[in-house]
Parts: structure tokens; C-alpha cells; sequence
């Protein structure tokens, strides 16, 4: 590697935090300087496009496969290459924030991969941006421990071949890192946690025998596939590690994207690992692209749309054949539930839930599938033993017999549920609960049971908006308006205050968040994300 020019780069209204100057290193700066020099212009011009394509929804209302790429999904010759030895079986992942207790505990979990979250699990404060790189770096020094201040438990790693794989996640191309400049503007978020990651740890990762490893969140489209394999490619040249070291899964969790999947995996042929299905992303991207779109893509409450509704099926077993066919891993959905230590009854739904989930999904013929907690890891695993038995995954399974037209995808209005006057009350919470956590710096939430992160209040706030714009009538004859919204928020935030006490309520940010949702879900110019005008209320 060449020695680096002193960085360009400029730390920002960040308060110092302990061990910085390990990951904050001049070489490491130089590195993500170099970055953002040769790659921030194209992932500007992929935002005005999502945003050229977005008004293009809005004109139609409708969506198809492109026909510019028909060459690349019709050419059956070509596959990813093949899977590394440690992303070889991923029947279990789980998922979570990179805090050093989290760290521990999912390395630990028993579950095959843990995806290492720096995107919708995390609050993007300095302290998690940069502590989580240190945790990171220090899970594999095996120089990390943890006791927790409360209880007095103390937590440190098991031996090496029983962690779990780790797949870093970055964050999305929309998000800025503002305590990192060049020339005085921010840099993008995903350069960031990419290139410290990847710097620190893409030669100790193949010393252990692993990777860099990495899941791609928010992916529109493939001309945004080909501008990270062009960041792989330089990436592995600039430190010196052969070509497809690297391996990518993306996240399919656009309505766009789930057009692109195979030019997708295409773009990143040397590079991927395979392609997740998520849900809540997913139907809040459907909700924003096709929001002026009339009655036919109003969705019903979220708990309504479960992944056996047609449009999701639809998704999710054209995801299976094209991954197969490509030869590429094929990841399900997310297990939320967090098992309660004071209620019985509820774990047992729960777990049956859970367990009828992960037997669809292996039995339609996923190679593995996300937890949001350990205890969920020896559900899931026994779904997926069940069908793979001493197989490290089904790819085998090509699912020939799945044909899904371009409308199958959006055909909401195929579901028979409406939305409810609590759908809206819940949405309500949960926006409410998440955001306030969110802006104390926390990104993952235990919220109703359930282990929430910013997808969940982004398609909360999406409902909220959809419903009132179009003028939905809920079964209690009311309609869905401005002042209902503004109204149910006001008693969901008064049962709060009753709830927690006037103390911890003057302590957190309620009032702030309560603001926040309704700005999102009433102003009549709806925000690409939340997340958005978030971080600039999040402190630190």
C-alpha cells in the first residue's frame, strides 16, 4: 500500500471520544477521502435518478422489468461466484447494533452470521459510528469484554469457531456523516462505515479464515449495485487483497429494486453472496413510490400484510428462482418477537409464529433467514435443519415453477384487509416510542415485544400519510384526517406521561418525537425518509 497524503478530511462538531485515533487513524481518513473523491459525484447523480424515477411512478402508477437489460436476465450462463467457505451456510442470521454488549452476545448467539448493524439498528451519533468500529475491531483482537453496570454479568467471546460470521451493514446512499467533511461538505454516511470498516479489518478478516463481508441496505436500482462493485474493486487494490474477496448481499427491500434483482446480482457477479427479503423497508418503499397512485395501493394495517399475502409471495419466491438460478444465497425476513420473561403465554404464540414462519420460508426454499434475538436462534436453525439437514444451503432448489408478471408485485389491492382505527392508534405508538429512543441515540427498540428499528417507524409514519391523502374511512365511520392523527397522537402521548411518570417523561425526548411523527406523516411535501429530518435533531 502507498503511504497516504495527509487526509483531507476535517472531524466536525463532534465531541473526542475514548480510542478514537485507532479508527480515526491519518491512513484510514486518506482512505475514505480517496473514496468519497472518486464516488460521491455518481452516488449524486443516483439520488436525482431515484428521484426522476419516483416522479415517473407518479406519472404511470405502474412498474415493470426493464427492457434495456432483457439480454442479462435472459442470458442463463452467467452465476456470482461461488460462496466463501464462512458465508457458505447461513441458515440463521441475527440481527443488531454494534454496541459492545450486542457485539458479544450476537457473535455468541449460535446463529451462523451476524449482521453488524450500522444502518436502520443504529442511531448514527458519533460515539455509535465510531465506538462501533472499535467494538468491531476488538471482537476480532478478541481483546472485548463487557459487564454490565446494572446487573454486575459479565460477558467476553467464545472460542473462535463458534462465533458467528459477521456481514457489516453500512449506511443507506441518502444519509450524510456531518461530523466528517471534504472542502466542507459532509461526506456520505455508507463511505464512511464502509471504508473504516473495510480498512481496519479486510486483511485481520481473511487472517481468520473470513472476509469482508457486507449487506447493502435501500438499493434502488442496479446502476447503484454497479457504482459498490466499483467500490469493492478499488477497495481491494488500494490495500492489496485479491479481487472478490469482498462478498455483498443485498437487500432487496425496494419495490424498485425487486424489478432489477437479477441485473443486481449482475452488477455485483464477482462480488455478491446473495440477495435478503425484507418487509418493512419494502412496504414502506411501496407506499412512497406509489403514493399517488389512488385506492388500488392504499395498504391495510401492518400487521395485516404478512408475508403469505400475494404481493409478497410474489416477491419473495421470485427472489428464491433468481438467486438460485444465479447461484447466489437466498436470506429471508425478520423474526421480531422478543421473548418475554414475564409472560408465558405470549412466548408461546410467539414461538409458534415464529416457527410457522422459518417452515415457509426453508420450505419455499431460502437458505436461511434473520432473528432479532438469541433465544429465537434455536427456532429458526431447527426450520431450516429440518429441510437442509447436513447441507450448508438449498441452491440446488432452482423454484423453475415460479413465474411472477410485473403486476403480481404491486398488486396490493388483491388483499382483502382494510386499514383500522387501530392500525392508525398503533402506528401512532410505535412512531411515537421509536423516534423517541431514535433521537436518544438508540436504533434498535424493544417496543410491544417486538425488536423495532427505523424501517418499522418509516412505514408507521408512510401509513399515516397514505391514509389521511387518501381519504380513508375506518370501520368506526371515522376518517382518517389531520386532526384525528393530531388527536390520537395527543392521548397516545398523555398515556405515555401516565405510563413511565412525569420524571423519566421531562427526561426523555417525547414531546420532540411526537412533533417529529407528525411532521413526517402530515406535511404535505412527504420527506424520502425520516430519517432524514431526524438526524437533524440527533445530538451527538
Amino acid at each position: 500500500m502507498s503511504a497516504p497524503a495527509p487526509s483531507p478530511l476535517a472531524v466536525v462538531d463532534a465531541e473526542p471520544l475514548p480510542r478514537q485515533e485507532e479508527v480515526l487513524t491519518e491512513a484510514a481518513l486518506a482512505f475514505v477521502a480517496e473514496l468519497h473523491r472518486r464516488f460521491t459525484p455518481r452516488r449524486d447523480e443516483l439520488l436525482a435518478r431515484r428521484a426522476e424515477r419516483r416522479a415517473e411512478i407518479a406519472r404511470t402508477s405502474t412498474l415493470d422489468f426493464l427492457p434495456e437489460t432483457a439480454a442479462i436476465r435472459a442470458d442463463d450462463s452467467w452465476k456470482v461466484a461461488p460462496a466463501p467457505a464462512a458465508l457458505d451456510d447461513r441458515r440463521v442470521e441475527i440481527t443488531g447494533p454494534t454496541d459492545r454488549k450486542m457485539t458479544i452476545n450476537a457473535l455468541n448467539s449460535g446463529a451462523k452470521v451476524w449482521l453488524a448493524d450500522f444502518e436502520d439498528a443504529s442511531a448514527p451519533t458519533w460515539e455509535n459510528v465510531v465506538l462501533g468500529q472499535v467494538n468491531l475491531i476488538d471482537a476480532y483482537t478478541r481483546n472485548i469484554d463487557f459487564t454490565d453496570a446494572r446487573t454486575g454479568k459479565s460477558y467476553a467471546l467464545k472460542p473462535a469457531e463458534e462465533l458467528a460470521t459477521v456481514v457489516m451493514r453500512p449506511r443507506g446512499w441518502h444519509l450524510e456523516e456531518r461530523h466528517l467533511t471534504f472542502e466542507g461538505r459532509a461526506v456520505p454516511g455508507a463511505l464512511v462505515d464502509f471504508g473504516l470498516y473495510f480498512f481496519h479489518n479486510a486483511q485481520r478478516l481473511i487472517d481468520l479464515g473470513k472476509g469482508p463481508y457486507f449487506y447493502l441496505p435501500k438499493t434502488e436500482s442496479h446502476l447503484e449495485a454497479r457504482l459498490w462493485n466499483d467500490i469493492f474493486v478499488f477497495a481491494q487494490d488500494y490495500v492489496g487483497i485479491p479481487q472478490g474477496t469482498v462478498r455483498a448481499t443485498v437487500l432487496i427491500e425496494t419495490i424498485t429494486a425487486a424489478y432489477e434483482m437479477e441485473e443486481i446480482l449482475y452488477e455485483l457477479r464477482d462480488h455478491a453472496a446473495g440477495l435478503n427479503a425484507g418487509r418493512w423497508d419494502y412496504l414502506f418503499s411501496i407506499v412512497k413510490n406509489f403514493r399517488d397512485g389512488g385506492a388500488k395501493f392504499v395498504l391495510p394495517d401492518r400487521n395485516a400484510v404478512t408475508m403469505t399475502a400475494p404481493f409478497m409471495r410474489a416477491y419473495t419466491e421470485l427472489l428464491v428462482r433468481t438467486c438460485h438460478k444465479r447461484g447466489a444465497h437466498a436470506i429471508g425476513g425478520m423474526a421480531a418477537f422478543i421473548p418475554s420473561r414475564k409472560d408465558a403465554e405470549v412466548n408461546k404464540v410467539a414461538f409458534e409464529k415464529v416457527k410457522a414462519d422459518k417452515d415457509r420460508e426453508a420450505g419455499d426454499g431460502f437458505d436461511g433467514s434473520w432473528v432479532a434475538h438469541p433465544d429465537l436462534v434455536p427456532i429458526a436453525m431447527a426450520s431450516f435443519d429440518a429441510v437442509l439437514g447436513d447441507r450448508p444451503n438449498q441452491k440446488d432448489r432452482l423454484r423453475e415453477d415460479v413465474s411472477v408478471a410485473p403486476g403480481d408485485l404491486i398488486a396490493i389491492d388483491s388483499l382483502d384487509a382494510k386499514p383500522t382505527y387501530d392500525g392508525l392508534r398503533n402506528a401512532v405508538q410505535v412512531g411515537i416510542r421509536y423516534i423517541e429512543a431514535w433521537l436518544r441515540g438508540l436504533g434498535a427498540v424493544a417496543i410491544f415485544n417486538l425488536m423495532e428499528d427505523a424501517a418499522t417507524a418509516e412505514i408507521s409514519r408512510s401509513q399515516i400519510w397514505q391514509w389521511i391523502n387518501a381519504g380513508v374511512v375506518f370501520e368506526n365511520g371515522e376518517t382518517a384526517t389531520p386532526e384525528l392523527a393530531r388527536a390520537v397522537a395527543a392521548e397516545e402521548l398523555a398515556a405515555i406521561r401516565a405510563e413511565i411518570g412525569e420524571e423519566a417523561f421531562a427526561a426523555g425526548r417525547w414531546q420532540q418525537a411526537h412533533d417529529l411523527l407528525l411532521h413526517v406523516s402530515l406535511d404535505a411535501d412527504y420527506a424520502d425518509f425520516l430519517t432524514l429530518p431526524a438526524y437533524e435533531q440527533l445530538v451527538g
